[in-house]
This record gives structure tokens, C-alpha cells and sequence, in this order.
């Protein structure tokens, strides 16, 4: 009775609240009511507190009221059971989520924890929330760089313990010079253009000239990193080494904080990503993602092209179940005020619908996604972007019944993987706000300091808001935390792809020219696999 009443306590602590006497005794109640075995215990309590989480007024102390609710609930059915054939049903279990409609959890120092934020999100924010979203971003990689084995001592008696490394803050730096210090903070200029690092108490400037070269990654105005070095009687730091912090996998990041809804969809136990894993990989090896960056519709080679792809999947009866569509849609942009170019701009939709439309198994079939470029005509420049304008694709809308206008960036949730698209000039953008990278690396090596550093940094922009403006109430729906299980980063450089730390980041090349470059990612591998499509010269319009 003693184990089952510390494995209740233990799990509903996890999930952030706090048992009463007579919340817990209704609960082992119910444990023996049903017969629940002894290595049963935790997966029903873990259902029951997850179940309790997402009631409205569910309490950090846990309310007898609710947990009968919640129970009640149970016992009529709507708690779910074994719904085996439901896991069959892919669209039950395809969500397309906007930047706009993802939740915003604000990391809490005082309880060590994401809290839900209270009130509606605007696109104008403010200047207290705009002070929030940095925080953020440092509090959220800061707790896992104090997670990681090199700072967290273990429980148990090792010579390990006297090696581990010790964070410091710029404000314990005061009349210590000669000593070293390791810091973690954001690398910005001063006033003056000075290199710094800032954090939460103040900055201190940075000495280069002892450094050798940096570690892997690139080192941009506005990341986040981890320096080592003395301070000096100038009131700097002579660095002696920095690097990007660690990153912490899905799994590690899911076994804190798997209760908590980050993309507004429903919270899964890790339980049930197991069971969704097995049963993806074993039962639909065949479902893929056809990935397309650079649609320029306004030339005919890419309707073409398109038309040829569509043949090809009718002819090898193999149909996608999503195909993503990235901008930008043309190849030049549309002049503002320029009514020729705009009406141009929404025949090319309208062509395009009248394309899609042309294959019924396909329109029925596949799910589109269409996410904006830097190009196309939104109602916002800044991050995240809105949707394409519904005055141009209302064709689309009315031909083609599966078809989702997303912003940039967007997550597409099937099963347990969360697939982030973003669509950004992303390698460029990052080279021209450079501060520091190791000298003479190659283009592969360019690739994966950049998957490294997006990955490290837990956000799709890790610049700061001067170089790259957000919106800073959404500015969370750039984060990469917990890491997803994919992340294409559609950008015009060229294509690749590769696994970090169990995320699989592609880029899938420019859908442009006469060798159609797509990728096509596959669920029950998580892996993507490169397509090309060569358009022959006596290809056209049948």
C-alpha cells in the first residue's frame, strides 16, 4: 500500500500538483476497486492525472470535485478505452497547426516549469512581452544546459563530481579578476559595438584574441552561448573557449514535460507515442510527405513539372497523403500597387487549383499545404508569417476540399511526430550575421553547423529581433522545444539532409528548372529521401 501511495504521489508531481489526504485516498479507492496490479499502478495513474490536467479547473492542489469529474467521465466512456481502430484513421490523427493557434507557455523560474499564459495573444505585444520571449529563450535552454550530465552532479558518491562545471553570472564577475569563469548568456554588441554576452543580471565584454577558434556552429548576433574564460582588470573576459549549448533529445524533453500541450492538440503520454510508433512503422511503411520548395507558378516548366509528378504517382497508384507546397510562388515579387501583377499573381492560384482539380483520387486523397515565402503577399514581413491572402486562392478553397493555408513557419502533428516547415533563406541569412565560425570550412560542413546551431538554439531564428523582427507574444512558435521529430528548412541554398540528435532536418531543394528537386519524407522511418524529376523537352500540356 506504501509503494502505490508513493507511486500516486510521485506521478502526480510530475504533472506539477499536490495531493491531499482525501485525494489520495480516493485514489488508492479506486485501485482496488478496479484490481488494478501492482505494475499497472503507474500507467493508470498517469492516465487519470493527464486526464485532470486538462480540465479547466484543474488546480496545483489536487480538487476531490475534479478527480470525481474526471472519473465519472471515465466510467460513461467519453475517457477513451482501447480504440484500436482509430489509430487506422490517418485524418482522426493528421493536424496542419498555425503559428497563431499554438498555445503560449511562459517558463516559470520560480516553479521550474512552463505555465500556461493567461488572457489573448496579439500581434501588437507589448514591451513587457517582448522582454518575456528573450527570457524565455534563455530560461528554456538554460535549465537544459543545468540538466546535463557536465553540470548536474549525480546522487551518487564519484570522482565524476569534481570535474563538473559550474555556471556563473556576469554579476559574480565584481572584483575577481584573474579567475575563470564559465557563462551563459547571449552574444549582442554594447553601444560602443563592442562584442558581449548578456544575460539575466548584466554584460560583460568579450576578448577574442586568445581564442583559437570557436567550436562547431555558427555564432550569430542574437544566439545563445556558453563561454569560458578569466576576467581581467579591464573588465573583460579573455575567452579561452565558447560553444553552442548542449541539445536535449525529444525523449529526454517528453519524459519532463509530456503533460503538457505545447501545440494545442491534446497531450499524449509517452506510453501512447510508443504505441503510435510501433503501429506507424509497422502499418504504414508507405504513407509519405511529398515536400516542394520554390513553386514559381508563374512558369510554365513548374505547372508542368507539377502535372508530371501528379502522372507519375496515377501511374505507380501511389498517393501522398500530404504534399507541402512552399513558396515562394513566384519567381519575381508583385510590385505593391501594381493591379496587372496582383490579378496575375491570382490566375496562377487559380491555375493551380484547376491543375489539382484535374486528378479527383488526388484532390479527395492528399492533404496540401501551402506555406508563404519571403515573397509572397501576407498581411505581415515579420516572423511568424500569416497565411497567403484568401482573395487569391479562393479557387483553391473551393475546388480542392483538403487543402491548408498555413503560416510560416507551421507544424504539421501526425500521430506522435511533430513535422516543423519553415520557409526562410535561412543559410544566407545566418552567414551575413556572422560573429564567429571556424576558419575555412567547406559547404558540407556549412550544413551541418547550421542544422547544429537551429538545433542547439531550440528556435528556427536565432538572430536578434533587429536583423530578423518577430512578433513577440508569438515568438514561442519558433521554438524547437521539446526538439521535434522533423524539421524541413525549405530555403533556396542547396539541398540537404541529415539526423541530429534523433531530429531529422532536410532542406528539399527548389522545385525550379528543368530537374525538379523534392523530397519525400517518410513517417515510419522519420527519415526523407531525395526525388528529382527530369522534365523532358517534348513534355506539355495533353
Amino acid at each position: 500500500m506504501t509503494d502505490r501511495r508513493q507511486v500516486i504521489i510521485k506521478v502526480f508531481r510530475k504533472y506539477g500538483h499536490s495531493l491531499g489526504p482525501e485525494s489520495l485516498e480516493f485514489l488508492e479507492e479506486l485501485l482496488d476497486r478496479h484490481e488494478i496490479a501492482d505494475e499497472d499502478v503507474e500507467f493508470s495513474i498517469e492516465w487519470m492525472a493527464k486526464e485532470y490536467n486538462k480540465q479547466d479547473d484543474a488546480q496545483m492542489k489536487v480538487s476531490l470535485d475534479v478527480l470525481h469529474r474526471v472519473y465519472e467521465a471515465f466510467q460513461n466512456g467519453d475517457g477513451g478505452g482501447a480504440q484500436e481502430h482509430a489509430l487506422l484513421d490517418l485524418d482522426h490523427h493528421l493536424f496542419v497547426i498555425d503559428a497563431f493557434d499554438m498555445p503560449l507557455w511562459n517558463w516559470s523560474t520560480e516553479r521550474s516549469t512552463f505555465e500556461r499564459a493567461s488572457g489573448p495573444l496579439t500581434s501588437s505585444g507589448s514591451a513587457e512581452s517582448r522582454v518575456m520571449a528573450m527570457r524565455n529563450r534563455l530560461n528554456v535552454i538554460k535549465q537544459c544546459v543545468l540538466r546535463n550530465d557536465h553540470f548536474s552532479p549525480s546522487t551518487l558518491p564519484s570522482k565524476d563530481r569534481e570535474n563538473l562545471l559550474t555556471l556563473r553570472s556576469t554579476k559574480q564577475l565584481l572584483g575577481r579578476a584573474g579567475e575563470r569563469f564559465l557563462l551563459f548568456g547571449m552574444l549582442t554588441h554594447s553601444k560602443e559595438g563592442k562584442l558581449c554576452l548578456e544575460d539575466q543580471d548584466g554584460l560583460v565584454e568579450l576578448d577574442f584574441s586568445e581564442l583559437d577558434q570557436p567550436s562547431e556552429g555558427l555564432f550569430t548576433e542574437g544566439c545563445l552561448a556558453l563561454v569560458e574564460g578569466d576576467y581581467t582588470e579591464d573588465a573583460t573576459l579573455l575567452v579561452i573557449a565558447i560553444g553552442h549549448p548542449p541539445c536535449e533529445s525529444r525523449e529526454a524533453a517528453r519524459s519532463i514535460y509530456g503533460h503538457i500541450d505545447f501545440l494545442g492538440k491534446g497531450a499524449t503520454t509517452l506510453l501512447e507515442d510508443k504505441q503510435f510508433t510501433t503501429r506507424v512503422q509497422v502499418e504504414l511503411a508507405d504513407i509519405r510527405f511529398f515536400v516542394l520548395s520554390d513553386v514559381w507558378l508563374d512558369q510554365t516548366e513548374t505547372l508542368l513539372g507539377l502535372r508530371k509528378l501528379f502522372d507519375n504517382c496515377m501511374e505507380n497508384s501511389f498517393i501522398p497523403k500530404v504534399i507541402v507546397l512552399c513558396g515562394n510562388f513566384t519567381s519575381v515579387g508583385v510590385p505593391q500597387g501594381n493591379g496587372r501583377e496582383v490579378r496575375r499573381y491570382q490566375e496562377h492560384f487559380d491555375t493551380l487549383a484547376d491543375l489539382i482539380a484535374s486528378y479527383p483520387l488526388i484532390t479527395r486523397s492528399t492533404h496540401f499545404v501551402m506555406v508563404p515565402g519571403p515573397l509572397d503577399v501576407t498581411l505581415n514581413s515579420v516572423l511568424p508569417r500569416r497565411p497567403l491572402l484568401s482573395s487569391f486562392v479562393s479557387r483553391l478553397k473551393s475546388r480542392v476540399p483538403n487543402v491548408h493555408f498555413a503560416t510560416n513557419p507551421c507544424r504539421i502533428k501526425f500521430f506522435e511526430q511533430e513535422i516543423v516547415i519553415f520557409r526562410e533563406d535561412l543559410m544566407s541569412r545566418m552567414l551575413r550575421n556572422l560573429v564567429g565560425v571556424k576558419p575555412d570550412v567547406k559547404n558540407d560542413d556549412l550544413k551541418r553547423y547550421l542544422v547544429q546551431t537551429i538545433l542547439d538554439q531550440s528556435h528556427l531564428m536565432p538572430v536578434t529581433t533587429s536583423i530578423q523582427p518577430t512578433l513577440s507574444e508569438y515568438d514561442h512558435a519558433l521554438r524547437l522545444y521539446p526538439l521535434p521529430t522533423a524539421v524541413v528548412l525549405a530555403d533556396r541554398y542547396d539541398r540537404y539532409q541529415m539526423t541530429y540528435e534523433g531530429c531529422h532536418v532536410f532542406n528539399p531543394g527548389r522545385f525550379v528548372g528543368n530537374a525538379f528537386t523534392f523530397s519525400a519524407y517518410a513517417p515510419a522511418r522519420r527519415e526523407s529521401e531525395e526525388c528529382v524529376l527530369d522534365l523532358d523537352p517534348d513534355d506539355g500540356w495533353s
